[in-house]
């Protein structure tokens, strides 16, 4: 096969190594060896944890870029377009500059057979190592130790939280996928974590490699009140450093104050008006995000949200509570078959009036019938759809203009719903705001 577009290069990339996922470095480690790649960029940071880390990169990068500097971001999953995962200065790589990377890893690997995310891990190094970048960050794919995104050394590594999920391939306890996100750590470099209470593995690998370690609740911290969120927090020389009565922010403020700390660690300019205007116009798609659809003549109000683990059920759930609706809330919802289902619905039953439950176009989706005799069982107002498109347009239709459509569960439920407004609203009527 000799892959000329960028659907092609994408195809091909789905049937090269017989698993999707294939934890280990060596096959990568070869590849890259081969491609002889100089830096990427003289700042690396690189993200991992269990939840946070699309939104967390998002800020660092605005961050960087707010100073002037030239910022690569490489992200997964993407939603819509390939294109989203490597992006530069805020732009996402057009499909010609992937299809030559992709081209070149494929040069290089030989007989090395690599996962479609490790060829495109690859892939986006090649590309920033010709791009001139002051800066990049990377988020992990999975894990930390032996993901792709690991065979480039830190100079500042971000832990976004710990909890428990890809359980196969991570382990079962906040222990071992501790352990496995301290991957990420290099001797000496400085490491920021969000997680309040890090389980031990993670602690006993900073003293073994004695890194600066900059921990929330400890070396820095935020508190928000009805109008404004205050951060404090450590400069790069140690001194203390504050910000407050920061307007509130639609995205994650824990991640923004995880941000800022990791910037702070980078001793770049401190400007705090140039701080807000980054963090306030910083965005995601699919976290927190709020669209309008028009139908039947009403403005109707869609959340949709990635969360698919009970950590981000549990935030979805703290943000929802702060936001009391006139209407109803009416769930769209699917999730993966190796997803806790009880622990993500569990916390929003309370903040739902009726469940739409649908199936995932991938084999990877849980039953719809699963998913409704659960939340029957759990005394919610359920009925099952054959699609994302379908119950989306059925909720739509019930609600009135109070109500709000909240779709969640999952990336794929997330990027089908993408696809569903922008087939039914003009691109200037849909208000990107966030929820």
């Amino acid at each position: 096969m000799n892959p000329t577009t960028l659907g092609e290069w994408l195809a091909y990339l789905e049937q090269l190594h017989p698993a999707a996922i294939d934890m280990g470095l060596e096959r990568s480690q070869q590849v890259l060896a081969r491609l002889q790649l100089g830096p990427l960029a003289p700042r690396v940071v690189t993200v991992t944890g269990t939840n946070g880390k699309g939104s967390t990169c998002a800020f660092i990068a605005a961050l960087l870029k707010a100073q002037g500097l030239r910022v690569g971001v490489y992200s997964s999953p993407h939603l819509l377009r390939y294109n989203e995962r490597v992006r530069v200065d805020g732009t996402d790589l057009e499909d010609a500059q992937l299809c030559a990377a992709f081209a070149a890893v494929e040069a290089a690997r030989g007989e090395i057979t690599l996962t479609y995310f490790e060829m495109g891990t690859l892939a986006a190094f090649w590309l920033f190592s010709r791009a001139n970048l002051d800066a990049v960050v990377l988020e992990v794919g999975l894990g930390g130790r032996l993901d792709a995104v690991n065979l480039v050394d830190a100079d500042l590594a971000v832990v976004t939280s710990i909890g428990v999920d890809h359980i196969e391939y991570l382990g079962d306890s906040r222990e071992s996928v501790a352990f496995e996100k301290a991957g990420i750590l290099r001797r000496a470099k400085p490491a920021v974590c969000g997680d309040f209470d890090p389980p031990q593995p993670l602690l006993d690998k900073v003293a073994e490699l004695g890194c600066p370690f900059a921990l929330r609740g400890r070396e820095f911290d935020l508190a928000i009140d009805a109008l404004h969120w205050h951060w404090r927090g450590l400069r790069a020389n140690g001194q203390p450093a504050e910000l407050r009565d920061l307007p509130l922010l639609d995205l994650p403020m824990d991640n923004a104050a995880l941000a800022l700390q990791a910037y702070a660690l980078m001793d770049l300019p401190w400007n705090p008006v140039q701080i807000v205007q980054a963090l306030s116009a910083t965005r995601v798609a699919g976290r927190l995000d709020r669209r309008v659809v028009h139908c039947q003549g009403r403005r109707v109000e869609v959340l949709l949200d990635v969360g698919h683990n009970p950590h981000a059920a549990h935030y979805l759930a703290s943000r929802l509570a702060q936001r009391p609706l006139a209407g109803k809330r009416r769930a769209v919802f699917g999730l993966l078959a190796d997803k806790d289902l009880i622990g993500v619905v569990t916390p929003l039953l309370d903040l739902v009036d009726s469940w739409a439950v649908t199936p995932l176009l991938t084999p990877r989706s849980r039953p719809a019938a699963e998913l409704a005799q659960t939340l029957t069982n759990l005394g919610a107002a359920v009925k099952s759809y054959a699609s994302v498109d379908a119950a989306l347009q059925e909720q739509c239709a019930l609600a009135t203009a109070d109500d709000q459509i909240l779709l969640f569960g999952s990336f794929f439920c997330v990027a089908q719903a993408l696809e569903w407004l922008e087939q039914q609203v003009p691109e200037d009527e849909v208000d990107g705001s966030v929820g």
